[in-house]
């Protein structure tokens, strides 16, 4: 009996065993975004669609040529059903239920166990958008708006953030008055500084002040020093 929330979740797929059953343009995104999380994919169909032709030769990319069968899904965490069979994508489906393989059935939701969701890149920082398998289309929509609000910049800020949370567990014992701190530096003002400023007048004020935080961080608004 399906639940009424999916849980969302970011998968650490490196060196995880990914199978996308069908090599047309559909399981070559597929697989081509599976590649890019280190995951060791592997590609089974008779067809290979020259959408492949960009990341056939990867190191953890393995095609496989040939009519699918239950086999090729044995170790796998997850499997993608891309065919244009609807009576095999079904097949598919069965087989990775009896081997408790996580199943995407592109575009049949009823035959899901997890949806790929649109997702916003900016380095560490990643949105994920999804509108439970009912109209992929308007996820994308709402990344597209989304990718004109967070730039790069934000990307960079969480990168700084990382170093800098890492500095004040060094120096500062206290969990609560952290928590407190790192507040602050996520907050609008500090990125405002930080985009205005740049990175490197950002990290001195910044040391500035998780060194002295008796005083105020000190990230002024535009038009003032």
């Amino acid at each position: 009996m399906g639940g009424k929330f999916k849980y969302p979740i970011f998968l650490n797929l490196a060196g995880r065993k990914a199978v996308v059953i069908g090599a047309g343009t559909v399981g070559a995104r597929k697989a081509q975004t599976l590649a890019e999380t280190g995951a060791r994919v592997v590609v089974v169909a008779l067809h290979i669609d020259p959408a492949f032709s960009t990341i056939a030769n990867r190191p953890n990319v393995e095609m496989i040529q040939a009519r699918y069968s239950k086999e090729y899904l044995a170790g796998a965490l997850l499997a993608v059903a891309a065919t244009n069979d609807p009576d095999l994508n079904k097949q598919i489906y069965s087989d990775c239920q009896q081997l408790e393989v996580l199943c995407n059935v592109v575009d049949v939701p009823e035959l899901c166990d997890f949806f790929v969701p649109a997702v916003v890149h900016r380095g560490p920082l990643q949105i994920a958008i999804s509108t439970d398998g009912n109209c992929p289309a308007y996820a994308g929509h709402v990344r597209r708006k989304l990718e004109d609000l967070f730039t790069e910049a934000h990307g960079r800020f969480v990168e700084d953030l990382e170093v800098t949370r890492r500095r004040l567990i060094q120096i500062e014992p206290d969990a609560d008055r952290r928590k407190t701190m790192m507040g602050r530096l996520v907050s609008d003002e500090s990125l405002d500084y930080y985009i205005r400023q740049g990175a490197p007048a950002w990290k001195i004020r910044t040391e500035q002040w998780i060194t002295h935080p008796d005083n105020e961080p000190g990230y002024p608004p535009e038009g003032r020093p």
